[in-house]
């Protein structure tokens, strides 16, 4: 029997945790999260579902744990989690355009043996990525459309009139490191790429919205000595949430599941 801890209880933890309830060998030992929002946590996840703040707390430390709560749970929790020697899993790639967190998280990981994973997420083709970043890369491009409502609240709406866009603007272009830090809120995809490719500030990225997109695009464009792939991936929602990725929820089950297959496909 393997165990499986969470941190958080929004919708990509609820996904998860329906999806592991019936499998025999996974059980979902526990959901760690904010002080403040164990109650929320225990409304959210069920009242048979342990709930507590601090990995330590776990009635035994499971084998592996998921990240599901964003940044903030990275932040609070991953240091703790890797010095433990727990392998960890997280959605919050765009956490880690901080450098001194990505150097306290590594650190951890060395110290203890264990290892940090960044889920693939929304995106696909990053095992492309990183092989073909053995051999030399020489140009790395994101381009992530969406409709022009989905860039609300993030800095395009200074640059564009988003209420009256009739064709595909371009609102940012520049590196991946400026990237997440304008649009934090849309920064996993970006930063998931930079750390499999050629790192932040080398990946170039450009944010468009689109109105005649109705799902989340994302393309990806990488060409070096392996030679040149182009990846477009339309991506949808969870029915309950319209901010989180199904296939980010989706790559989450995949990871929990990793621990029961004798056959990985890397």
């Amino acid at each position: 029997m393997k165990l499986v801890a969470i941190i958080g209880y929004g919708a990509i933890a609820r996904h998860v945790a329906g999806a592991l309830a019936d499998r025999e060998s996974i059980r979902l030992a526990g959901v760690i999260g904010r002080a403040d929002g164990l109650d929320a946590a225990r409304a959210a996840m069920g009242d048979g579902m342990a709930v507590v703040g601090d990995i330590c707390e776990l009635s035994a430390p499971p084998d592996l744990v998921l990240d599901c709560a964003g940044h903030s749970g990275l932040h609070a929790h991953g240091e703790r989690i890797l010095g433990c020697g727990i392998d960890l899993t997280s959605v919050s790639a765009g956490a880690l355009a901080d450098d001194a967190l990505r150097d306290r998280l590594a650190a951890a990981a060395r110290e203890s043996g264990a290892r940090l994973r960044i889920a693939a997420g929304a995106i696909g083709g990053l095992d492309a990525l990183s092989s073909a970043r053995e051999g030399g890369l020489a140009r790395v491009t994101y381009r992530g459309r969406k409709p022009p409502a989905s860039w609300r609240g993030t800095p395009a709406e200074t640059i564009l009139d988003l209420d009256r866009l009739d064709a595909p603007r371009t609102h940012f272009r520049g590196s991946a490191r400026e990237a997440a830090r304008l649009y934090p809120k849309n920064a996993n995809v970006t930063a998931s790429i930079a750390l499999a490719g050629i790192g932040f500030d080398a990946t170039q990225v450009e944010l468009v919205a689109d109105p005649s997109c109705s799902t989340n695009c994302h393309e990806l464009e990488a060409e070096g000595a392996f030679g040149s792939f182009i990846l477009r991936l339309h991506g949808r929602a969870l029915p309950d949430n319209p901010k989180s990725s199904a296939l980010t929820a989706m790559s989450m089950v995949n990871a929990a599941l990793s621990l029961e297959r004798p056959i990985l496909v890397a």
